[in-house]
């Protein structure tokens, strides 16, 4: 038996641990601003962090191969909690959106735990070999998806996809269902976006970015002048203008533009840098699983992390249209943070046991 994968656990640790100081860093101004306390985010994601190595040491400990028998109770437990969501004095409202549970001492977002469930149950499912999985596998498919999109929650299905898609497609999958099925999906998610005003205005702000920055949505507009702020070099620590409330979501979905505004575009390089060198560290993991099962696992659970953070980079530099994307172990939130901290403590388990 190997030891855990050491240059993982410790990069893990310093993005959250930066996660944590940028969020400081970020929420200080609007935080002293609604509740009179400047702290009031970071210890709400401290208590989060905690949790979430808590879970990391759990999963790193937890011997992944016992998560085969128990993948059929943890997808069903996470297909309950996501039905919770709509169910009226349990699910949380928030501008028209249903995906929060309030648990009475928590709120936690049931489309979190999905990611690392269908990882789990998949790779359980698809390390079989067994023939004719594909109307079972788009039926499965079309539960959980559908339900993500009543929410609705177009990113979080963006992931889902593409790490249901990768496990089935290493289980040994014919290209030609691909090539039929990949078009059929970008029918339906344009559909989707025409059919929402609010996504078919992000679409359009996206397309028309390229003639004028007044042609953009406002949260688009300030993304970008953070971008511009930052240059090079960046404006020094602490600096930012763009969290005096400019930029919204600036805690969450777009901490990134805050970075680059303070650390310029070689502090967000070096960034970047750093998350490939996590999921190079995640794929070798996966590869190198000694069973069928362990690979695909890994490769489920390296897709959503890594397809979260290109999607969210890439919105925040203008290459996709915005959507509601955390950036892994950086942004506030807290289920988003134990899921991620968790798979990653399945994949040092992984990693023990290659």
């Amino acid at each position: 038996m190997k030891k855990i994968d050491i240059s993982l656990l410790f990069s893990v640790i310093l993005l959250t641990l930066f996660g944590l100081f940028m969020i400081f860093d970020a929420s200080s101004f609007v935080a002293f601003r609604d509740f009179g306390d400047k702290y009031h985010y970071v210890k709400d994601q401290f208590g989060w962090v905690a949790l979430g190595f808590v879970g990391l040491t759990l999963f790193s400990y937890f011997d992944y191969r016992k998560l085969y028998s128990l993948a059929l109770p943890i997808l069903c437990t996470a297909l309950v909690l996501l039905i919770l969501v709509f169910v009226p004095g349990i699910g949380i409202n928030i501008l028209g959106a249903s995906r929060w549970i309030n648990t009475g001492l928590v709120t936690i977002q049931p489309a979190e735990f999905v990611k690392l469930a269908l990882a789990i149950y998949l790779a359980a499912w698809f390390s079989n070999k067994e023939k004719g999985r594909l109307l079972a596998f788009l039926l499965l498919m079309g539960l959980v998806l559908g339900l993500v999109m009543l929410e609705p929650d177009m990113g979080t299905t963006t992931v889902i996809l593409s790490e249901a898609f990768v496990i089935y497609f290493l289980s040994g999958a014919r290209i030609i269902y691909f090539s039929l099925i990949v078009p059929v999906v970008a029918m339906l998610g344009f559909l989707f976006i025409k059919m929402s005003p609010y996504r078919a205005k992000r679409l359009e702000a996206f397309l028309n970015i390229g003639d004028s920055i007044e042609s953009s949505s406002y949260h688009v507009k300030q993304i970008l002048i953070a971008l511009g702020a930052g240059g090079l070099t960046g404006v020094g620590l602490g600096n930012s203008i763009q969290k005096y409330a400019y930029l919204p979501e600036s805690t969450t979905d777009s901490i990134f533009a805050i970075i680059a505004e303070e650390l310029g575009f070689i502090g967000a390089t070096g960034l970047i840098i750093f998350f490939i060198f996590i999921f190079s560290r995640c794929f070798y993991i996966a590869v190198n699983a000694k069973d069928n099962f362990g690979k695909l696992l890994g490769a489920g659970v390296t897709t959503f992390l890594a397809v979260q953070t290109i999607i969210n980079l890439a919105a925040q530099t203008a290459l996709v249209p915005l959507t509601g994307i955390p950036l892994p172990f950086i942004s506030y939130g807290g289920s988003a943070l134990i899921i991620d901290l968790a798979a990653v403590g399945i994949l040092l388990n992984i990693s023990k046991n290659s």
